[in-house]
Protein backbone atom coordinates (compact mmCIF):
# COMPACT_ATOMS: atom_id res chain seq x y z
CA UNK A 1 0.00 0.00 0.00
CA UNK A 2 2.98 2.67 0.94
CA UNK A 3 5.20 1.69 -2.37
CA UNK A 4 1.24 2.55 -4.46
CA UNK A 5 0.88 5.59 -2.60
CA UNK A 6 4.33 6.75 -3.08
CA UNK A 7 3.95 6.04 -6.83
CA UNK A 8 0.89 7.80 -7.25
CA UNK A 9 1.56 11.28 -5.09
CA UNK A 10 5.04 10.90 -7.31
CA UNK A 11 2.95 10.65 -10.74
CA UNK A 12 0.22 13.21 -8.85
CA UNK A 13 3.25 15.77 -8.95
CA UNK A 14 5.06 15.47 -11.97
CA UNK A 15 1.45 16.75 -13.64
CA UNK A 16 0.73 19.42 -11.45
CA UNK A 17 3.86 20.80 -11.00
CA UNK A 18 4.22 21.49 -14.61
CA UNK A 19 0.63 22.78 -15.04
CA UNK A 20 1.65 25.28 -11.84
CA UNK A 21 4.45 26.84 -13.53
CA UNK A 22 3.77 27.02 -17.17
CA UNK A 23 3.59 30.31 -18.86
CA UNK A 24 -0.04 31.41 -18.78
CA UNK A 25 -3.06 29.81 -17.05
CA UNK A 26 -4.68 27.11 -19.24
CA UNK A 27 -2.68 24.59 -18.45
CA UNK A 28 -3.16 24.66 -14.70
CA UNK A 29 -7.23 25.72 -15.39
CA UNK A 30 -7.76 22.72 -17.46
CA UNK A 31 -5.60 20.33 -15.22
CA UNK A 32 -8.11 21.42 -12.02
CA UNK A 33 -11.02 21.13 -14.72
CA UNK A 34 -10.36 17.54 -15.05
CA UNK A 35 -10.09 17.33 -11.45
CA UNK A 36 -13.01 18.98 -10.31
CA UNK A 37 -15.29 17.19 -12.42
CA UNK A 38 -13.86 13.64 -11.19
CA UNK A 39 -14.99 15.25 -7.73
CA UNK A 40 -18.18 15.67 -8.98
CA UNK A 41 -18.70 12.49 -10.25
CA UNK A 42 -17.81 11.29 -6.57
CA UNK A 43 -20.08 13.33 -5.08
CA UNK A 44 -23.06 11.85 -7.05
CA UNK A 45 -22.10 8.67 -6.44
CA UNK A 46 -21.50 9.47 -2.58
CA UNK A 47 -25.28 11.21 -2.72
CA UNK A 48 -27.26 8.48 -4.54
CA UNK A 49 -26.22 8.71 -8.01
CA UNK A 50 -25.18 5.26 -8.61
CA UNK A 51 -25.94 5.42 -12.76
CA UNK A 52 -23.33 5.83 -14.55
CA UNK A 53 -25.02 8.99 -17.19
CA UNK A 54 -26.31 10.51 -13.68
CA UNK A 55 -22.72 10.79 -11.97
CA UNK A 56 -21.02 11.27 -14.95
CA UNK A 57 -23.17 14.38 -16.01
CA UNK A 58 -23.09 15.63 -12.96
CA UNK A 59 -19.27 15.57 -12.87
CA UNK A 60 -19.14 17.72 -16.36
CA UNK A 61 -22.01 19.86 -15.54
CA UNK A 62 -19.57 21.03 -12.26
CA UNK A 63 -16.57 21.09 -15.20
CA UNK A 64 -18.74 23.50 -17.55
CA UNK A 65 -20.15 25.89 -14.90
CA UNK A 66 -16.73 26.43 -14.01
CA UNK A 67 -15.18 27.06 -17.44
CA UNK A 68 -17.97 29.44 -17.43
CA UNK A 69 -17.13 31.04 -14.73
CA UNK A 70 -13.65 31.05 -15.64
CA UNK A 71 -14.28 33.68 -18.36
CA UNK A 72 -15.66 36.14 -16.21
CA UNK A 73 -14.35 35.62 -12.78
CA UNK A 74 -15.27 37.17 -9.67
CA UNK A 75 -12.06 39.66 -8.58
CA UNK A 76 -10.90 38.63 -5.23
CA UNK A 77 -11.44 42.24 -3.82
CA UNK A 78 -14.52 42.52 -5.58
CA UNK A 79 -16.20 39.66 -4.38
CA UNK A 80 -15.89 39.93 -0.30
CA UNK A 81 -19.55 38.79 -0.51
CA UNK A 82 -19.01 35.33 -2.03
CA UNK A 83 -16.06 33.93 -0.05
CA UNK A 84 -17.58 35.32 3.50
CA UNK A 85 -21.12 33.89 2.35
CA UNK A 86 -19.18 30.17 1.67
CA UNK A 87 -16.86 30.79 5.50
CA UNK A 88 -20.66 31.25 7.31
CA UNK A 89 -22.11 28.22 4.58
CA UNK A 90 -18.99 25.97 6.35
CA UNK A 91 -19.02 27.26 9.58
CA UNK A 92 -22.39 27.31 10.63
CA UNK A 93 -24.17 24.63 8.49
CA UNK A 94 -21.23 22.27 8.80
CA UNK A 95 -21.61 22.34 12.21
CA UNK A 96 -25.24 21.69 12.03
CA UNK A 97 -24.47 18.29 9.72
CA UNK A 98 -21.64 17.10 11.91
CA UNK A 99 -23.94 17.73 14.94
CA UNK A 100 -26.30 15.13 13.17
CA UNK A 101 -23.85 12.54 12.23
CA UNK A 102 -23.74 9.73 9.63
CA UNK A 103 -27.20 8.91 10.41
CA UNK A 104 -28.88 12.38 9.76
CA UNK A 105 -27.47 13.11 6.23
CA UNK A 106 -29.29 10.66 4.48
CA UNK A 107 -32.36 12.32 5.89
CA UNK A 108 -31.75 15.30 3.35
CA UNK A 109 -33.45 15.62 0.07
CA UNK A 110 -31.28 13.88 -2.36
CA UNK A 111 -31.32 17.00 -4.68
CA UNK A 112 -30.48 19.29 -1.85
CA UNK A 113 -27.51 17.33 -1.08
CA UNK A 114 -26.55 16.84 -4.36
CA UNK A 115 -26.88 20.67 -5.23
CA UNK A 116 -25.39 21.65 -1.86
CA UNK A 117 -21.70 19.19 -2.60
CA UNK A 118 -21.89 20.99 -6.12
CA UNK A 119 -21.88 24.22 -5.31
CA UNK A 120 -19.56 23.80 -2.61
CA UNK A 121 -16.85 22.62 -5.52
CA UNK A 122 -17.70 24.89 -7.64
CA UNK A 123 -16.33 27.75 -4.86
CA UNK A 124 -13.67 26.08 -4.34
CA UNK A 125 -12.18 25.86 -7.99
CA UNK A 126 -13.27 29.54 -8.07
CA UNK A 127 -11.41 30.16 -5.16
CA UNK A 128 -8.34 28.03 -6.36
CA UNK A 129 -7.92 29.64 -9.66
CA UNK A 130 -8.49 33.35 -8.07
CA UNK A 131 -5.24 31.91 -5.24
CA UNK A 132 -3.30 30.83 -8.53
CA UNK A 133 -3.79 34.51 -9.90
CA UNK A 134 -2.93 35.96 -7.11
CA UNK A 135 0.79 34.22 -7.19
CA UNK A 136 2.43 30.52 -7.10
CA UNK A 137 3.47 31.52 -3.67
CA UNK A 138 0.27 32.58 -2.38
CA UNK A 139 -1.57 29.77 -3.71
CA UNK A 140 1.07 27.13 -2.23
CA UNK A 141 0.92 29.05 1.05
CA UNK A 142 -2.90 28.04 1.06
CA UNK A 143 -2.64 24.59 0.11
CA UNK A 144 0.63 24.30 2.61
CA UNK A 145 -1.95 25.42 5.60
CA UNK A 146 -3.84 22.44 4.64
CA UNK A 147 -1.08 20.14 4.43
CA UNK A 148 -0.23 21.49 7.48
CA UNK A 149 -2.44 20.98 9.55
CA UNK A 150 -3.17 17.48 8.60
CA UNK A 151 0.32 16.30 9.31
CA UNK A 152 0.46 18.08 12.35
CA UNK A 153 -3.06 16.74 13.60
CA UNK A 154 -2.05 13.57 12.89
CA UNK A 155 1.97 12.89 14.77
CA UNK A 156 -0.10 15.42 17.50
CA UNK A 157 -2.96 12.80 17.90
CA UNK A 158 -0.82 10.23 17.68
CA UNK A 159 1.37 11.45 20.49
CA UNK A 160 -1.23 13.08 22.97
CA UNK A 161 -4.66 12.15 21.54
CA UNK A 162 -6.88 11.21 24.41
CA UNK A 163 -10.06 13.37 24.09
CA UNK A 164 -11.48 11.61 20.91
CA UNK A 165 -13.26 14.68 18.65
CA UNK A 166 -15.81 12.76 16.54
CA UNK A 167 -15.94 9.30 17.34
CA UNK A 168 -19.12 8.59 14.98
CA UNK A 169 -17.70 10.12 12.24
CA UNK A 170 -13.55 9.79 12.12
CA UNK A 171 -12.91 7.60 15.34
CA UNK A 172 -9.30 8.59 15.16
CA UNK A 173 -9.18 11.99 15.40
CA UNK A 174 -8.59 13.97 18.82
CA UNK A 175 -8.70 17.57 20.26
CA UNK A 176 -5.44 17.15 20.79
CA UNK A 177 -4.79 16.69 16.98
CA UNK A 178 -6.57 19.61 16.29
CA UNK A 179 -4.72 21.77 18.71
CA UNK A 180 -1.65 20.50 17.50
CA UNK A 181 -2.78 20.66 13.45
CA UNK A 182 -3.27 24.53 14.80
CA UNK A 183 0.40 24.89 16.16
CA UNK A 184 1.37 23.39 13.18
CA UNK A 185 0.21 26.29 10.83
CA UNK A 186 1.20 29.15 13.35
CA UNK A 187 4.84 27.15 12.94
CA UNK A 188 4.13 27.05 8.90
CA UNK A 189 3.41 31.09 9.06
CA UNK A 190 6.30 31.81 11.03
CA UNK A 191 8.96 29.71 8.80
CA UNK A 192 7.05 31.13 5.64
CA UNK A 193 7.54 34.48 6.29
CA UNK A 194 11.15 34.18 7.78
CA UNK A 195 11.60 32.95 3.66
CA UNK A 196 9.72 35.87 2.59
CA UNK A 197 11.97 37.98 4.36
CA UNK A 198 15.19 36.47 3.02
CA UNK A 199 14.47 35.84 -0.64
CA UNK A 200 11.83 36.84 -3.03
CA UNK A 201 8.85 34.39 -3.93
CA UNK A 202 7.00 36.37 -6.37
CA UNK A 203 3.88 37.33 -4.77
CA UNK A 204 3.32 37.86 -1.42
CA UNK A 205 1.77 34.63 0.83
CA UNK A 206 -1.37 34.44 2.41
CA UNK A 207 0.62 34.79 6.03
CA UNK A 208 2.05 37.93 4.76
CA UNK A 209 -0.98 39.53 3.25
CA UNK A 210 -2.72 38.29 6.51
CA UNK A 211 0.30 40.01 8.91
CA UNK A 212 0.16 42.88 6.72
CA UNK A 213 -3.58 44.01 7.24
CA UNK A 214 -4.84 41.99 10.51
CA UNK A 215 -1.32 42.49 12.55
CA UNK A 216 0.33 39.61 14.35
CA UNK A 217 -3.01 38.67 16.53
CA UNK A 218 -5.26 38.53 13.62
CA UNK A 219 -2.55 36.31 11.61
CA UNK A 220 -2.90 34.18 14.63
CA UNK A 221 -6.86 34.32 14.75
CA UNK A 222 -6.80 33.88 10.48
CA UNK A 223 -4.43 30.65 11.06
CA UNK A 224 -6.31 29.14 13.78
CA UNK A 225 -9.93 29.51 12.02
CA UNK A 226 -8.25 27.75 8.77
CA UNK A 227 -6.69 24.86 10.22
CA UNK A 228 -10.11 24.47 11.86
CA UNK A 229 -12.27 24.86 8.89
CA UNK A 230 -9.78 22.07 7.59
CA UNK A 231 -10.69 19.78 9.57
CA UNK A 232 -14.72 20.24 9.10
CA UNK A 233 -14.17 20.21 5.56
CA UNK A 234 -12.21 16.45 6.19
CA UNK A 235 -14.90 15.56 8.98
CA UNK A 236 -18.01 16.78 6.53
CA UNK A 237 -16.49 14.05 3.68
CA UNK A 238 -15.82 11.37 6.35
CA UNK A 239 -19.34 12.09 7.33
CA UNK A 240 -21.09 11.37 3.82
CA UNK A 241 -18.63 8.41 3.05
CA UNK A 242 -19.93 7.04 6.38
CA UNK A 243 -23.62 7.67 5.57
CA UNK A 244 -23.25 6.00 2.24
CA UNK A 245 -21.20 3.28 3.47
CA UNK A 246 -17.77 3.91 1.86
CA UNK A 247 -14.59 3.71 2.50
CA UNK A 248 -13.13 6.08 0.19
CA UNK A 249 -14.79 8.72 -2.53
CA UNK A 250 -13.15 6.37 -5.39
CA UNK A 251 -10.58 4.59 -6.52
CA UNK A 252 -9.40 6.91 -9.15
CA UNK A 253 -6.09 7.82 -7.00
CA UNK A 254 -4.85 4.13 -6.41
CA UNK A 255 -3.40 4.06 -3.05
CA UNK A 256 -4.84 7.73 -2.08
CA UNK A 257 -8.59 6.96 -2.84
CA UNK A 258 -10.40 9.64 -4.71
CA UNK A 259 -10.34 13.22 -5.94
CA UNK A 260 -12.47 14.03 -2.82
CA UNK A 261 -10.53 12.18 -0.39
CA UNK A 262 -7.35 14.52 -1.62
CA UNK A 263 -9.10 17.70 -1.22
CA UNK A 264 -11.83 17.74 1.17
CA UNK A 265 -9.88 19.90 3.84
CA UNK A 266 -9.18 22.30 1.26
CA UNK A 267 -12.78 22.69 -0.01
CA UNK A 268 -13.60 25.29 3.05
CA UNK A 269 -9.98 26.60 3.29
CA UNK A 270 -9.97 28.41 -0.31
CA UNK A 271 -12.25 30.36 -0.04
CA UNK A 272 -11.56 31.64 3.34
CA UNK A 273 -8.29 32.56 2.71
CA UNK A 274 -9.90 34.79 0.10
CA UNK A 275 -12.38 36.18 2.50
CA UNK A 276 -9.99 36.89 5.29
CA UNK A 277 -7.59 38.77 2.98
CA UNK A 278 -10.41 41.03 1.46
CA UNK A 279 -10.25 42.67 5.27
Amino acid sequence: MLRQRVITAVLMMAVLLPCLFAPGRLPFVLLSLVMIGAAGWEWARLNGQVALLPALGSGLALAAACWLTDAMPPKVGEAPLLWWSGVVAWALGGALVLRAGPGGWPRWPRLARWLLGLLLLWLAWTALTQAKDIGINFLLSVLCVVWAADIAAYFGGRAFGKRKLAPSISPGKSWEGVYSGMAGVLLLAVLWMAAEARWSLGSPSLFMLLQQRLGWAGLVLAAVLLAGLSVVGDLFESLVKRAAGAKDSSNLLPGHGGVLDRIDALLPVLPAALALITL
